[in-house]
C-alpha cells in the first residue's frame, strides 16, 4: 500500500516539483494550496504524511501544525515543514509547533525523498515498506510474503495488514477503533467488532508457528503484539 502524502504548498511551481518527485518515488500525492484546503483534504481522509509550507496565505503552516497536534484524530500524522527560513530559531519554532522534520528551500529532491522515508520509518514504520522480523516470523510488504523460519505462511489480505501493523508497533496497546483507522483506513465505517473476527483469524493462522501467543488481548482496552522478548508457554 503506497503512502498518501498531502502537499500543502501555495507556490504552484514548488507544489508541482514536490508532486512529481513524490510520485516518481512511489507515493500517492494529494495537493492543497492553503491551510484551509489542507484541512478540507484531511477531513475527507487522513494522509499518511504532510509536507507543510511555513508561509501560506491566511493561516500559516506553523498555526496549522499546532492545530493538528492538538486534535486527537490528527495528532499522530507525521509532518515535515518546508520553508525558506534558515535561522536556528526558525527551525526550533517549526519543530516546537509539532513538525517531525524541517527542510529549507531550495531543497534537493533526493534529500526530500530521503527525509520523507526517514520520518515514515520513525513515525509510521508500517508505511515505510520495509520487511520486519520477530523471532523467526518475517513479513515483507513489498513481496506480500510471510515466512516463519523460512517456511511460507498464508494469510488473507486483512490479516496480512493487521500482522504487519502489529509487528511494526510491538508492545503498544491499540483499541479496536485505532486498529480500524490504522489498518482499514480512516473514514471506513464498519463495526468495531469486525476487528475481533480478523484477530481470531490471525491467531488461528499463527497457531501453527506458536506466534499466536504474542497477540494478546488487553481486557477493556484492545490488543497488543509482544516483541522479541521471550514468551511464556
Amino acid at each position: 500500500m503506497n503512502p498518501n502524502i498531502l502537499v500543502i504548498e501555495d507556490e504552484p511551481a514548488i507544489q508541482e516539483l514536490l508532486a512529481i518527485n513524490l510520485k516518481h518515488a512511489g507515493f500517492l500525492v494529494i495537493r492543497a494550496g492553503s491551510a484551509e484546503e489542507g484541512e478540507s483534504a484531511i477531513r475527507a481522509a487522513l494522509p499518511d504524511l504532510i509536507l507543510l509550507d511555513w508561509m501560506l496565505p491566511g493561516k500559516s503552516g506553523v498555526a496549522l501544525a499546532k492545530k493538528l497536534r492538538a486534535d486527537e484524530r490528527t495528532r499522530e500524522i507525521p509532518i515535515i515543514m518546508l520553508t525558506a527560513r534558515v535561522h536556528e530559531e526558525d527551525k526550533i519554532q517549526g519543530l516546537e509547533s509539532g513538525a517531525d522534520d524541517y527542510i529549507t528551500k531550495p531543497f534537493s529532491p533526493k534529500e526530500l525523498i530521503a527525509r520523507v522515508r526517514a520520518v515514515l520509518r520513525r513515525r509510521a514504520p508500517h508505511l515505510a515498506g520495509e520487511a520486519v522480523e520477530i523471532e523467526g516470523l518475517a513479513i515483507n510488504p513489498a513481496t506480500h510474503r510471510i515466512t516463519c523460519n523460512g517456511e511460507p505462511l498464508e494469510l488473507g489480505p486483512t490479516e496480512f495488514r493487521l500482522l504487519f501493523f502489529f509487528m511494526t508497533h510491538p508492545e503498544r496497546v491499540y483499541s479496536r477503533a485505532q486498529l480500524l483507522d490504522s489498518v482499514w483506513g480512516d473514514h471506513v465505517f464498519i463495526e468495531e467488532r469486525t476487528v475481533d473476527v480478523h484477530i481470531r483469524r490471525l491467531r488461528a493462522a499463527l497457531e501453527i508457528t506458536g506466534h499466536h501467543k504474542r497477540l494478546e488481548t488487553v481486557r477493556g482496552t484492545g490488543y497488543r503484539f509482544r516483541g522479541a522478548e521471550k514468551v511464556e508457554s
